[in-house]
């Protein structure tokens, strides 16, 4: 991106208070943008007011929630981007309270496409889906080609608010751009619980020198640091040829998660304890096992790919919250 590419530019980023939305916001106000959040506050949901610690008086704060059609009108006028990252991001809570899922991930999606189209059909919009609608993998790498067959509510709904923003892309001309994110982590991500990731979880434990579970281990993840993500996001709302596709993320190091869990044992100076147990029954149902992704076909269009090593990003997460913990309880 260039310098002055988004300067001065209009952006809204729903779930901007959450663990993208902030970083993204924090990237786009030094690139001189001005800023509007948009983010419910639910507690389940992520939204934390210290992601934003220090540029508070540089972004707008609205506490409004997606699913709020009225609201979306009102703020999504006169804007030039549209990052859409807000959603419900727990796998296990899909499964629990499924039309849940289905209103903030599906409905409202639709609801913010419909409020784009009558009263701001010029904004391009990122939108945040994931690599669960693959479900459990034909084959590795993962592209974009491969089939999709969702394991869970989440990864259906998730998937439905894809083809939504493709087909206004397509049939109302609404510029739209799909990434499908893999595990992302980094600084003020989600560790009170797993809702977000289960790394977050463990980087917990392992701060707090309490004992952290790797369900079987040998499954194999890719991971993305949060900068590499919002560099991802910032390139697609730029590129013009990205409109109306999708495209994954990744990285090239797939691990193990018992490797990463020895990993991050090592970067917290040799402290942390962890276990080998079996997955619990209703997480097994749901496993995807063995995924990392190809992205060659964002690279090849954009030039993005990821910069920042799993070693070295964990190191800077861990860094993180050895100094901010107290605000992630």
């Amino acid at each position: 991106m260039t310098d002055e590419f988004f300067k001065g530019k209009k952006i809204l980023i729903t779930g901007g208070l959450g663990f993208i939305g902030s970083n993204l916001a924090w990237r786009l106000v030094t690139e001189g943008c001005l800023v509007t959040i948009i983010d419910s506050m639910i507690p389940e949901y992520g939204g934390n007011l210290y992601n934003i610690h220090g540029i508070e008086e540089k972004v707008k704060v609205n506490i409004s929630d997606v699913r709020d059609e009225y609201s979306m009108r009102y703020l999504i006028k006169d804007h030039d981007y549209l990052f859409n990252l807000a959603g419900q991001t727990s796998h296990i809570d899909s499964m629990n309270n499924p039309f849940l899922d289905l209103d903030i991930n599906c409905r409202a999606q639709l609801s913010i496409l419909e409020s784009c189209r009558q009263y701001n059909p010029s904004i391009k919009i990122v939108f945040a889906s994931t690599r669960q609608i693959y479900g459990k993998p034909d084959y590795l790498p993962v592209d974009e080609l491969h089939p999709l067959h969702p394991a869970d509510i989440n990864g259906i709904n998730k998937m439905s608010g894809e083809w939504f923003h493709r087909l206004f892309n397509d049939i109302y001309g609404i510029r739209t751009c799909v990434l499908r994110l893999t595990n992302t982590y980094g600084p003020r991500m989600r560790i009170k619980d797993s809702r977000q990731t289960f790394l977050g979880v463990w980087l917990r434990l392992i701060l707090d020198d309490q004992l952290f579970d790797v369900w079987e281990g040998q499954q194999l993840r890719d991971f993305n640091y949060v900068d590499d993500c919002v560099d991802a996001l910032i390139k697609a709302a730029e590129s013009e040829q990205a409109n109306g596709q999708v495209f994954n993320l990744g990285a090239p190091d797939p691990i193990s998660l018992k490797e990463l869990a020895d990993l991050l044992v090592e970067l917290n100076n040799g402290k942390g304890r962890y276990t080998i147990s079996s997955y619990p029954a209703e997480r097994k149902k749901i496993d995807i096992g063995d995924y990392y992704s190809n992205y060659s076909k964002f690279k090849e269009l954009t030039g993005w790919e990821p910069m920042i090593s799993l070693r070295d990003g964990l190191v800077r997460t861990l860094d993180y919250f050895r100094q901010n913990r107290c605000y992630y309880s």
